[in-house]
């Protein structure tokens, strides 16, 4: 087989980098394997070529190394073959068996030394031949008990189970196939006895055959028969052996169905499955199911020749995959399998790779976008031709669920599909269901070509036209199917291919009519990806059809040919490719190359390609109605901790199911000793009778209204414990609430040492609590509450962050936003002021009589900024959707419709990374005003601004850097420079720049400053990049700089003096922009022509210009006053009012999530 490509050469050939532990050899199976290989090999090339010295001689090597082979058959090679084998899977059992055959060797070995040392001694001469025997004997004497020694040492690495009761099952086949072996040898004795005339000679001559007497005494004392039945009485021996060999080594278990509490388990872990198209393929009840430490991930698999083989990717998110698949791999081991995965995907592969197996690409799914499919083309000629020949004909399809279709209808279609296949059991393992009905699979989709009416065959006939299928007779609901196509669901939108089935008298494009029908009415059953047909080594078809194609590849195309005349290889991918699929390549997994052969063969067996004996083909599982006659629905929730929930089927155990969401929390191992220890807390007092986390307690009065001209008034409060001091009798306890804090005070004299016992017992820090009591002063004169009573309002599970310093690590800050704002009165603050300054924000334009509005979010154009949109996807109406970038366009029709002054305050966003500056997800201000301009909208900000930092700071200085670092600080009170960009970059490059100044003179400055351009760049961009480095970088107060250039702003007014230049300005301080406002361009021509020009560039590729909004332009024809329009991000102003990143400033930014393994 030759390498396949790849994708990634992190998926090529990887291996594990595990070394072996001191003590350990991990290699020494995979060597006493080999020995065991090497005799097998000796000794089938002297049965094949009897007489040849070296191989006689290679024999005689054999012997004086390790155990003796001499005059040994095939027999005993195979045996050796199975032992090897089951040595080279660790095998305990087979550990145990070569330790006992080499301790009965050697221990013969040390009487035979012993017993010619002793002749030698004694003055014996023993002659030459004798001398060298003794010396063959001495050193394999040393061999062996090398050999001993290194497996009684190193033992523990032959860990592989083996099935209970194996040694009884062993010594009974032994038993039964001797006494079989001595039956056949006595009845041919007695036919064929030749010099064997007496019952004593042929129970002798047995004895020797069976129990390998060779003897100068016995020889001379017995004749012999016939040589050939010696021959046959051999071979019954061997087989004897080697059967018994099988059944002692055998380590695979009965073969175990799905249970009905894992499939309930496998399928709740179906909806974090989504990504593979495979994923409902793994409820076959025909598999084994192993899941991961969380619970929250799995590896489905079936053990086939001793190969333990799983198929697709595990079953969970991604995150959760190494757990389920180190579970896989700790079973294989311990049952001595070798581990393989078929029809990984890319990321299946990925994570299988890393847990140290080999992937070699094994082929392709073709899947169809049905937003993206049609017939019109050139490619799609034979698809269409074959679908409009069909529909003249009068054929017809149709397209429901399983649950959807009548029992007795759904019966007589499986009757149909078992006898339209063309073998005799069902093909497939990973990538079919084979139970097509099962009552627990009502979401799965059947597609029907229909015959044109009174058109059906009166007596279809089956595949062979022996085995007739359903016909129209009375009652047949199904008598008019053609054609037939079961699918599984993919994730909630899509469907992969189960079953095709076509009626034997079906015209041809049938399958092609279905697959149209059903990829063209995908929106009206929710679907919007198909999964079709696996194609094997496409890869290999495509590329070794190519000019210029190498003889490497030209050769497995061509032994790929030649198998396609017994396997479905070639006609798989045919039939695939005419549908112009996206092609995903799927991988095959394995531990070392020498397993692909095995691999391969048990891939074979198990998707149903090779036939195994009837009596070692595993049982057919049974159907199970997991919920009458309709699926489970699998529910995507998750509690805390993140736990799977599924809705149960009929007769499952409820109890067994929270049991196995839950197990891992009550993990000891899992859990810090902190956490053990608060979740005992939780648990006494719900033995107690207390509930940790009451709804009914209120408290009268907040931290603030603890003061002390309220000593002696009565009170209930209720807060975090954020420090707690013990003094013995008194016990002083710090609670946080919203407003602040307040001090409790518990005096065991006052409230008794069993109250204060159970305190000390039961409350930990960060846990919640009421207490009632009075106010009092303590001895330091502190208003504290004396506490008469306290109750735990929620308990923490978890310790807190440290009670001074909070958390530290700013990532941690912001993945746990929630701990920071409960350690960090400063992000408490943060918050309010935002909230503070939206408030003004928001009173200063309602007060300037603007009317606030509320516009989509989600958008069917893209338009209102140059940015990259967030996509997605409405599947009622199958319609691609946007998350706003921009409210502009809605704001502007409000406008035209005659609403003076409008504003928004709302969440945008924009496909970009996030940084210190920037977040996708971000809150905008865009206000419009009639018959305001750009100057008006000046004024506006700039009060607005102030507003908000007197709300947040209660001043109007504020502090920042600038582009050396250096702490500055500013007065909004004071004056606002407004200068031209022109003027602006001029004044920094000490160059006139003016918008005379043409595009190779700007490139000139910027190439002058290394400051990079792009060759494709108008005038107009290049001077923004100008800007960008040299003016916005650089500015420090409050700016407002004016007059861009026309062709950088297509949504903006001409300059009413030169109309080179647009009425906008941006609004810079510290560095950061913080809004922009333009004289809002009315004309719907020019409006037109720049919009279509934006237009233009989204077609050429470019993913943030503006698309064609036809409907905003047609509003704008209705005629939209002159308008002032002002935009303000409202990040960006908490940041310049707070002097923080906007990671601080938003509540929950977004950050990566957080992997495992």
């Amino acid at each position: 087989m030759t390498e396949l490509t790849v994708p990634g050469s992190a998926l090529r050939h990887t291996t594990s980098t595990r070394t072996a532990p001191p003590g350990r050899i991990r290699r020494l199976p995979y060597l006493a394997s080999r020995i065991y290989f090497l005799a097998a090999a000796i000794l089938v090339l002297q049965a094949l070529f009897p007489g040849v010295f070296w191989f006689g001689r290679a024999a005689d090597v054999y012997s004086t190394i390790f155990i003796p082979i001499d005059s040994s058959g095939i027999g005993l090679a195979a045996f050796a073959i199975i032992l090897g084998g089951a040595m080279a899977r660790r095998k305990r059992v087979a550990w145990w068996v070569t330790t006992v055959i080499s301790l009965v060797w050697l221990a013969a070995l040390l009487v035979l030394v012993v017993f010619f040392t002793v002749l030698i001694i004694r003055g014996v001469t023993i002659g030459v031949g004798n001398t060298l025997l003794l010396a063959r004997f001495a050193f394999n004497l040393a061999t062996m008990g090398a050999v001993v020694t290194v497996l009684i040492r190193y033992r523990g690495e032959f860990r592989a189970r083996r099935q209970a009761g194996n040694v009884r099952k062993a010594v009974l086949t032994l038993a039964v196939g001797m006494v079989i072996s001595a039956g056949v040898g006595l009845l041919l004795t007695t036919v064929f006895p030749g010099d064997l005339l007496r019952p004593r000679g042929r129970i002798a001559w047995l004895a020797n055959q069976v129990f390998g007497f060779d003897n100068d005494d016995l020889s001379r004392t017995t004749t012999a028969p016939p040589t050939w039945t010696g021959t046959i009485t051999g071979l019954f021996i061997s087989a004897s052996l080697v059967a018994a060999m099988i059944v002692l080594t055998r380590s695979q278990r009965r073969a175990a169905f799905l249970s009905a509490d894992d499939e309930a388990a496998v399928r709740s872990l179906l909806p974090a499955s989504s990504a593979d198209s495979l994923a409902y393929f793994a409820t076959r009840r025909d598999k084994s199911v192993i899941f991961g430490r969380d619970q929250r991930s799995a590896v489905t698999y079936r053990v086939e020749l001793g190969v333990c083989l799983a198929s697709s990717d595990p079953l969970g998110h991604p995150d959760h995959w190494p757990s389920a698949i180190n579970a896989w791999l700790r079973l294989v081991e311990e049952y001595g399998w070798t581990p393989a995965v078929i029809g990984a995907s890319e990321a299946g592969a990925r994570a299988y790779s890393q847990a140290g197996l080999r992937v070699i690409r094994l082929g392709d799914e073709a899947v169809i976008e049905p937003a993206r499919f049609s017939l019109e083309g050139r490619e799609m000629r034979p698809v269409r031709q074959a679908v409009n020949r069909l529909q003249r004909q009068g054929y017809r399809t149709r397209i429901r669920r399983h649950r959807d279709i009548e029992p007795g209808e759904l019966a007589a279609l499986i009757g149909k599909t078992d006898a339209w296949r063309d073998t005799e059991t069902e093909r497939g393992f990973s990538m079919a269901l084979s139970r097509l009905g099962d009552p627990a699979d009502g979401d799965c989709l059947m597609v029907e070509a229909l015959f044109a009416r009174g058109q059906a065959p009166s007596a279809p006939a089956g595949s062979d036209g022996a085995t007739p299928a359903p016909g129209p007779g009375a009652g047949d609901p199904t008598a008019d199917v053609a054609g037939i196509l079961s699918f599984v669901p993919w994730g909630s939108d899509g469907l992969s291919l189960d079953v095709m089935r076509r009626h034997p008298q079906a015209d041809n494009g049938v399958t092609e009519l279905m697959v149209t029908a059903l990829a063209e009415g995908a929106g009206d059953v929710g679907v919007r990806r198909i999964s079709l047909n696996f194609a094997v080594f496409r890869s290999a078809f495509e590329e070794g059809a190519r000019i210029g194609a190498g003889p490497v590849l030209r050769l497995w195309r061509r032994l790929l040919l030649v198998a396609s005349r017994w396997w479905q290889i070639e006609s798989l991918y045919r039939s695939n490719v005419k549908y112009r699929p996206d092609w995903v390549p799927r991988f095959l997994c394995f531990a070392e190359t020498r397993d692909i052969a095995l691999v391969g063969a048990a891939s074979g067996v198990a998707e149903g390609f090779i036939d195994l004996p009837s009596f070692l083909r595993p049982p057919v599982p049974p159907a199970r109605a997991l919920a009458g006659t309709t699926a489970p629905r699998v529910a995507a929730t998750a509690a805390a901790g993140g736990a799977v929930a599924a809705e149960l089927p009929t007769g499952l155990s409820e109890p067994t199911r929270h049991q196995r969401v839950h197990r891992s929390a009550a993990d000891g191992v899992r859990l810090d000793e902190q956490t053990r220890n608060r979740m005992d807390v939780r648990a006494r007092l719900l033995e107690a009778g207390t509930d940790p986390y009451p709804p009914w307690f209120r408290p009268t009065t907040a931290s603030t209204g603890i003061t002390a001209d309220r000593v002696g008034a009565a009170v209930s409060v209720a807060g975090r414990v954020m420090r707690v001091r013990d003094h013995g009798g008194v016990l002083f306890a710090t609670l946080r609430d919203a407003d602040g804090e307040t001090q409790l005070l518990l005096e065991r004299d006052r409230i008794g040492a069993d109250l204060m016992a159970r305190f000390r017992s039961t409350v930990d820090l960060g846990d919640h609590l009421g207490a009632e009591g009075v106010v009092a002063l303590s001895r330091t004169g502190q208003p504290s509450v004396g506490v008469a009573e306290f109750l735990i309002t929620a308990k923490s599970l978890h310790p807190m962050p440290d009670k001074y310093r909070g958390l530290t690590d700013p990532e941690a800050k912001v993945r746990q936003r929630y701990l920071d704002l409960a350690t960090n009165p400063g992000s408490q603050r943060q918050l309010r002021s935002r909230s503070a300054a939206i408030r003004a924000v928001r009173e200063g334009l309602l007060g300037r009589g603007f009317l606030e509005v509320e516009t989509p979010i989600l958008q069917t154009i893209h338009g209102g900024a140059n940015a990259r949109p967030f996509r997605t996807h409405i599947n009622a109406y199958d319609l691609p959707l946007y998350l706003r970038i921009a409210p502009e366009l809605y704001l502007k029709r409000l406008m035209i419709g005659g609403m003076g002054r409008v504003f928004e305050i709302g969440r945008n966003f924009r496909n970009e990374g996030a940084d210190a500056t920037h977040n996708p997800e971000f809150t905008m201000l865009e206000a419009y005003e009639a018959y305001g301009d750009y100057t008006t909208m000046r004024h506006v900000a700039r009060s607005l601004i102030t507003d908000a930092a007197l709300a947040a700071t209660g001043g109007t200085v504020l502090g920042g850097h600038d582009h050396h670092g250096v702490r500055q600080e500013v007065d909004l009170a004071g004056e606002w420079p407004v200068i031209t960009v022109n003027d602006a970059i001029s004044s920094a490059l000490g160059e006139q720049v003016t918008a005379d100044t043409d595009r190779a003179a700007l490139v000139r400055f910027a190439d002058r400053l290394g400051i990079g351009v792009d060759p494709t760049w108008t005038r107009g961009a290049v001077l923004l990049e100008l800007y960008e480095h040299l003016v916005e970088d650089r500015t420090v107060q409050p700016t407002f700089y004016t007059d861009f250039p026309a062709e950088v702003s297509p949504l903006t007014r001409q300059h009413r003096v030169d109309p080179r230049l647009a009425e906008r300005w941006d609004l810079v301080a510290f560095g950061a922009e913080i809004g922009t406002a333009y004289s809002e361009l009315v004309d719907p021509v020019v409006q037109r022509e720049r919009l279509t020009e934006q237009s233009l560039l989204a077609a050429e590729g470019d993913p943030e210009a503006m698309e064609l909004d036809e409907e905003f332009l047609t509003a704008l024809e209705y005629a939209m006053p002159p308008s002032g329009g002002l935009g303000m991000g409202i990040d960006r102003l908490v940041m310049l009012l707070t002097e923080t990143s906007i990671r601080e400033t938003i509540a929950f930014p977004l950050v990566r999530p957080r992997t495992r393994g």
